[in-house]
């Protein structure tokens, strides 16, 4: 059995999208998601893409929110 050091090394070496299941699995497992949560999310999720899809709202670049939470914070 590999040691945790040793295990982590070997998943550093996994290309980028195995490591973020990995990753997503593992912090499933220490906080289990609620199927009925889990759902509403996947609808809203639905909803929010169908409305950037049609026009009907305008998507905000990553730097935007950023720079707000930022500047937020620096008060």
């Amino acid at each position: 059995m590999l040691s945790k050091h040793e295990l982590i090394e070997e998943v550093m070496l996994l290309p980028i999208e195995d490591r973020a299941y990995i990753i997503d699995s593992l912090i499933k497992s220490m906080n289990p998601v609620d199927p009925d949560i889990e759902q509403k999310w996947i609808e809203v999720s639905k909803i929010r893409l169908n409305e950037l899809k049609s026009g009907k709202v305008k998507g905000v670049s990553g730097d935007e929110v950023f720079s707000k939470i930022w500047k937020r914070f620096e008060k």
